[in-house]
C-alpha cells in the first residue's frame, strides 16, 4: 500500500490529499530516508511523522485493506513516540489556555438571552402599559 494511503487509512491525516502534501514537504520518512507518496509500506517499517511540531514514530504491524475505525488502528500500528514529545504537546496546550478562560470575555448567545430575559423581567414590572394607551388616546381626542 502507498504511504499516503496508509497514513490516511490509519487516521493520521483526515484526507489522502493532506497526507500527500505532508509527504511532499518531507515531514514523513521511513527509517532515516524521506519518502515520496508512491513509496510502498510493508509490515515492520518504522515511519517518522512530523505533525503539529511533534515527532511521531509508528511501527507498521499490518496493512489495512481500507480506512479503519479509530478503535481498530491499534491492530495496524504501534505508537513508538517518545514520552517527551507528548509532554511538549501538553505543555503547548496548557500554555494556550491562559489566553482566555471559560466564562471570561464576550458573552455567548445563551448568556445574552439570559441577560435579556433578566433585564426584560425587571423593566416590564416597572413600566405600565396604561401609559401607552393614554398617549394614543390623546392623539385620537385631538381629531
Amino acid at each position: 500500500m502507498r504511504i499516503d494511503k496508509f497514513l490516511w487509512s490509519v487516521r493520521f491525516y483526515k484526507t489522502r490529499t493532506i497526507a500527500a502534501e505532508e509527504i511532499k514537504k518531507n515531514r514523513v520518512s521511513i527509517g532515516e530516508n524521506a519518502v515520496k507518496s508512491s513509496k510502498e509500506v510493508k509490515a515492520g517499517d518504522i515511519i517518522k511523522i512530523r505533525k503539529n511540531q511533534i515527532d511521531y514514530k509508528i511501527k507498521v504491524i499490518d496493512i489495512p485493506k481500507s480506512r479503519v475505525g479509530a478503535k481498530l488502528v491499534a491492530l495496524y500500528v504501534v505508537d513508538m513516540t517518545e514520552k517527551e514529545q507528548y509532554e511538549i504537546l501538553k505543555m503547548r496546550k496548557s500554555s494556550q489556555d491562559y489566553y482566555r478562560q471559560k466564562g471570561i470575555g464576550r458573552p455567548t448567545k445563551k448568556d445574552r438571552r439570559d441577560m435579556d430575559e433578566y433585564s426584560s423581567d425587571d423593566s416590564s414590572a416597572n413600566m405600565d402599559n396604561d401609559d401607552w394607551d393614554v398617549f394614543f388616546k390623546d392623539d385620537e381626542n385631538e381629531d
